[in-house]
């Protein structure tokens, strides 16, 4: 069954724990009210409630629980309801100390902090699968319960005998002897070969860290199992609520705003029915213009909403900073409402914050939050928290849309990511995140909607793919991207790509021969330049820069777009365009900065740009479509500290102002503005 998010307004609240404030009702009376005034209309509950829901095994205490949703009821809002593994009550952990998760180096944790659990742990499965159970039956039926999310930023790994044992298993089931086992991770090196399963252990600073195979599937098995938990979270919520949707609040990193990489998302995101994530950029800091890191925001937007090809939530954000940034700076004046619109631009069907109110002590008692310690509702965060409400009733009707669709698409593989991130003789840091967002920046100052795809997803529907440094590739993926290419399809491929195969053993004698007729070449050498050398390519006359990785290339048979201008491979191809059956493939053998990629994409995709009915005149202005079959909906933000302008070539509705603009439009810094067509 799918179940799907069924709201008619888009949701804005956020985490909200009244537990903490049980003792004191005036508090609790107070939130609600300041809820109303601020246009709150959702809270998530229950996150890390487990010690008040179950005080004692056995003992569940839903009364106070019931309070609020009855609470939310008369204000006609919406719960999200958390089930509570997250973060275990002490009774549980004394108890049952299996639970508990065991380090790298063999050192059990004792109870405290969060996500301290093994995942393995059949009685830590039973303890969750049961309260989830009772939470279910005893909220499954209440109007207002809109989504469940379960447990809580899942992240970490446990090397417990039970994991050793479960790692075990599943080598076993993935390679069915040792003999194969022994041949997948190459194992003859240093005398490593196996000749008992007991014998086989996690990856671990006090043995083995530098097999690469090993460190690929110990990644792989953490995947499965954090799925296997996932599927027992959600198995008593899946039965007893089948019409309400499951999520859980995904993570990206801080500054570069890459997806967490713990374990694989893509593969994650089946076991859900719809993704959530938490966005905390550091606005204005002193690396990155806003133009630079709302780019990049909008890329980790992109890439969250492609795990299910669906509009999605930013569960958490901030109203003002964090208390974990190294420097915890409060959003500037107009950031808020920018970082807001900029996430329902993207597909985000609301604007949840961490925290609705300070916690009072504890370990994040300092970060940010809609209601703050002291005159709450003077504070410059509840304004603009408020001032965003208004916004969002405003422009409601939008949330019955979608991001337009991609022609384009991004090909990212968690495997792959890992492989790469773990081969050494290239450079300490292979900079992959980074090169991505340098290859999106054209598709996003150009306004031309973009997908991230895994090796498993189906390609036909897109004119172009963009992979970049794709390390490890299958014999499965090679024959797709041949068959897409052949099918007309066109496809960037760069340096460091099909070195090795799913086992992350390298391609011996000669590079994969789907790569060799896509591109037509093959590469032969990796020159790696120190992070203070450059060398350059010359493309239609000019010269550009190139940095840290250049490939020579041999057997070209293709168009030579490009050469390299100096040192031993002078003259040599550095980019070559090739046709193969009705499509063509594009090879960048070299690290390029945009100044080459811009003129590179303006000559392959040019004509993607989608027909808008809004011209702009510098990529500082974002323009993002969100529509349905009868309407359409331009978002145009300006993520610059300057004035911009906008030119619309017939008149339309801006929802935010009530009123229709024509012609030249002023945006002042920051400003968003929401248009649609005149009816």
């Amino acid at each position: 069954m799918k179940r799907v998010l069924d709201i008619n307004q888009f949701l804005h609240g956020g985490d909200y724990n009244p537990e903490q404030w049980w003792d004191e009702p005036d508090v609790i009376n107070q939130d609600f009210a300041l809820f109303k005034q601020a246009k709150i209309n959702t809270v998530t509950v229950g996150i890390f409630s487990w010690a008040k829901l179950e005080p004692q095994e056995g003992n569940y205490d839903f009364s106070w629980l019931d309070e609020i949703f009855n609470r939310v009821k008369k204000m006609n809002g919406y719960v999200i309801l958390a089930t509570p593994s997250g973060a275990r009550p002490a009774w549980l952990a004394q108890k049952y100390p299996e639970v508990l998760r065991t380090d790298n180096r063999g050192n059990k944790r004792g109870f405290g902090g969060r996500h301290n659990h093994c995942l393995t742990s059949p009685i830590y499965r039973k303890k969750v699968y049961e309260i989830n159970t009772k939470l279910a039956e005893h909220f499954g039926q209440r109007k207002s319960l809109v989504l469940w999310h379960i447990s809580n930023e899942y992240s970490g790994e446990c090397y417990c005998d039970l994991c050793k044992d479960a790692f075990r298993k599943w080598l076993k089931n993935k390679y069915g002897d040792l003999a194969t086992l022994n041949h997948a991770w190459w194992n003859t090196f240093w005398s490593h070969t196996y000749n008992d399963w007991s014998q086989v252990n996690p990856p671990s600073p006090l043995s083995e860290m530098g097999n690469k195979g090993m460190n690929l599937d110990w990644k792989r098995f953490i995947t499965d199992q954090t799925i296997s938990f996932i599927d027992n979270e959600t198995a008593p919520l899946k039965k007893i609520t089948p019409n309400i949707p499951v999520t859980t609040n995904m993570m990206a990193g801080n500054p570069l705003m890459d997806p967490f990489a713990g374990f694989d998302y893509q593969k994650v995101a089946r076991h859900l029915d719809f993704i959530s994530w938490d966005s905390y950029p550091a606005w204005s800091n002193d690396s990155q213009s806003t133009e630079e890191l709302g780019r990049n925001v909008g890329l980790i937007h992109d890439f969250f909403r492609s795990l299910k090809h669906q509009n999605f939530l930013v569960m958490e954000n901030t109203p003002s900073r964090v208390n974990w940034h190294n420097f915890d700076r409060a959003k500037r004046p107009g950031m808020h409402e920018l970082a807001s619109l900029q996430d329902v631009a993207h597909g985000s069907q609301g604007v949840l914050y961490f925290q609705l109110r300070a916690s009072r002590g504890s370990s994040e008692m300092f970060h940010g939050a809609v209601i703050e310690h002291r005159h709450p509702e003077k504070t410059r965060a509840f304004k603009d928290v408020t001032k965003v409400g208004k916004d969002l009733e405003k422009i409601s009707p939008i949330v019955a849309t979608n991001y337009a669709k991609a022609k384009v698409a991004i090909v990212f593989s968690y495997d792959s990511y890992w492989a790469l991130q773990d081969a050494e003789s290239y450079s300490v840091n292979k900079n992959i995140w980074q090169t991505i967002q340098k290859h999106y920046r054209y598709f996003y100052d150009h306004d031309i909607p973009v997908d991230f795809v895994s090796p498993e997803d189906e390609f036909s529907q897109y004119d172009l793919l963009i992979d970049p440094m794709h390390f490890l590739m299958s014999k499965s993926y090679l024959e797709k991207i041949d068959n897409y290419v052949k099918n007309g399809g066109k496809i960037v491929g760069t340096y460091i790509s099909g070195v090795v195969d799913e086992n992350d053993l390298a391609y011996m004698n000669e590079w994969p021969k789907e790569l060799q007729e896509i591109y037509g070449l093959e590469p032969l050498e990796t020159d790696v330049l120190y992070p203070g050398q450059s060398n350059l390519i010359n493309f239609e006359g000019k010269e550009y820069p190139v940095y840290d990785y250049c490939e020579t290339l041999i057997n070209c048979t293709g168009k030579v777009l490009a050469t390299y201008t100096t040192d031993f491979y002078q003259n040599i191809p550095a980019v070559v365009e090739h046709s193969h059956g009705a499509g063509k493939g594009y090879y960048l053998a070299c690290r390029t900065d945009y100044s080459f990629l811009g003129k590179f994409y303006e000559k392959i995709a040019s004509e993607l740009v989608p027909e808008i009915p809004i011209t702009k005149f510098n990529g500082r202005v974002s323009i993002q479509i969100r529509e349905n079959k009868s309407e359409k909906n331009w978002f145009v933000q300006n993520f610059s500290d300057k004035e911009g302008k906008i030119e619309l070539s017939c008149e339309l509705v801006n929802l935010l102002e009530d009123v229709k603009d024509k012609g030249t439009i002023s945006l002042k810094p920051v400003e968003s503005k929401v248009y649609t067509l005149c009816r």
